[in-house]
């Protein structure tokens, strides 16, 4: 009995093994995985918070349809960081942003 089950062990990695390996033959058709694209829109909002120290804005703004979404209030990162310079809470204003994914970044401001 004690010989027997090394033997089963072997046998049964060596049966997993040749299933995993048929199983990743049938991936190479698969095209892989690409990082999300760069969306530009731009938006309008009420400053919330500015973190200078961070280099984040945080905006309560309006739709933004070039990039898919609703009406929310969330902290974007600067891109660059100068760009909070002269900005105040409770200021209204526009922007520009970039998105990849659920990373965004305002990459310019103008106030009205």
């Amino acid at each position: 009995m004690r010989a027997i089950l090394p033997a089963l062990i072997v046998t049964l990695s060596l049966a997993a093994t040749g299933a995993l390996a048929q199983g990743m033959d049938n991936m190479k058709g698969m095209a892989a995985a690409k990082p999300s694209a760069a969306k530009t829109g731009q938006g309008t909002g009420v400053i919330k918070a500015i973190d200078a120290k961070a280099g984040k804005l945080t905006l309560q703004h309006g739709p933004i349809p070039a990039i898919g979404w609703p009406a929310m209030t969330m902290a974007f990162k600067a891109n660059p960081p100068t760009l909070l310079k002269g900005l105040k809470v409770g200021e209204k204003i526009s922007f520009d942003v970039k998105a990849i994914g659920m990373d965004a970044e305002v990459t310019a401001v103008r106030k009205p």
